[in-house]
């Protein structure tokens, strides 16, 4: 029996490369779809030998789309930014993009797509972001109306960009910023649930033109967040409260930086709580029982502790 074939795009991201790692378990034939295939090959490892191809593909070529997914039996769409530069805008990535992936595998006769939004994704949001991943949705869904779309909130796992992003701030700096008062809610999930979800999304029937939204086991504010960040790595920091409106000023200077720690456009996300909504579909429909950032995160940061070996910290997580 011929295994299925999956046209993974985004595949080296840091949701990718989990999502890859699940697919590969479960059988299917995977074409890594990124824009430089070289910079790739560390997933290569993730299968069996030949069950991962690598395919150039980026988003603003439809024609290298097309090629991508010739032949699939399914596609994933990982592609997204946290902040704009030059081309690479929202809508450029989470809009026209999604859209040409969308209408290219309808066109292809693929079976199954799958979408990766965000919790939020509103096109009545103030941040952009936001703004621009419910236009995707919606460019999805018009193109391939049997789209399941996933929506997480904050992901965390080894390689994220969230609490590696403070730890290491913590290191160097004596306090840590509470935006808007850190009262924002979040219910961050694990990148390996994530990909679960993906897969189930993939797999289950009815899992079809369905939209699930992704959340761990708990809701923390993002003070709570920083206090549990600082004890998972045996640091005091004060904690100071910077109001939206001061720390939008401070995010317009800090996002002309190469790799910005933080934009306006993030600020404004931040004035709204990233949860799953009471009458959404979970990852519990899915089939999946979340896991809670208690047991995985202190592990992963543990290069943070100060004064501590990491086999010591590893032992004490």
């Amino acid at each position: 029996m011929t295994a299925p074939v999956v046209t993974v795009f985004g595949a080296s991201g840091f949701i990718g490369r989990y999502v890859v790692a699940q697919l590969a378990r479960r059988g299917w034939q995977i074409r890594a779809a990124v824009r430089h295939p070289r910079t790739a090959r560390f997933l290569q490892p993730l299968g069996d030998v030949g069950q991962i191809t690598f395919i150039q593909a980026p988003l603003q070529d439809p024609e290298a789309i097309s090629a991508a997914l010739a032949g699939a039996d399914a596609a994933v769409n990982l592609v997204g930014l946290l902040y704009e530069r030059g081309r690479q805008t929202f809508a450029a990535v989470h809009v026209e993009g999604a859209k040409a992936i969308a209408e290219a595998a309808a066109a292809q006769g693929v079976a199954r797509l799958v979408q990766i939004s965000a919790i939020g994704a509103d096109l009545s949001a103030e941040a952009n972001y936001a703004r621009s991943k419910a236009a995707g949705e919606a460019a999805v869904l018009a193109a391939f109306p049997n789209a399941t779309v996933l929506r997480p909130s904050i992901v965390f796992g080894a390689e994220d960009g969230f609490f590696n992003r403070f730890a290491a701030m913590a290191r160097i700096s004596p306090a840590l910023p509470l935006i808007g008062g850190g009262e924002t809610r979040f219910q961050p999930v694990y990148v390996g649930d994530v990909a679960s979800a993906v897969a189930e999304a993939l797999e289950r029937q009815e899992a079809l033109g369905k939209t699930y939204e992704l959340g761990g086991p708990g809701v923390y504010s993002f003070k709570e967040l920083m206090q549990f960040l600082l004890k998972a790595i045996g640091r005091r920091r004060f904690l100071v409260p910077l109001p939206f409106a001061l720390a939008e000023f401070k995010a317009g200077f800090l996002e002309l930086l190469p790799v910005p720690p933080l934009t306006k456009d993030q600020v404004k996300l931040l004035k709204r709580d990233n949860v799953v909504a009471d009458d959404a579909l979970t990852l519990d429909d899915l089939g999946i029982r979340a896991q809670g950032i208690e047991a995985l995160v202190p592990r992963y940061l543990a290069r943070y502790r100060g004064g501590t070996s990491v086999k010591k910290a590893l032992d004490i997580a």
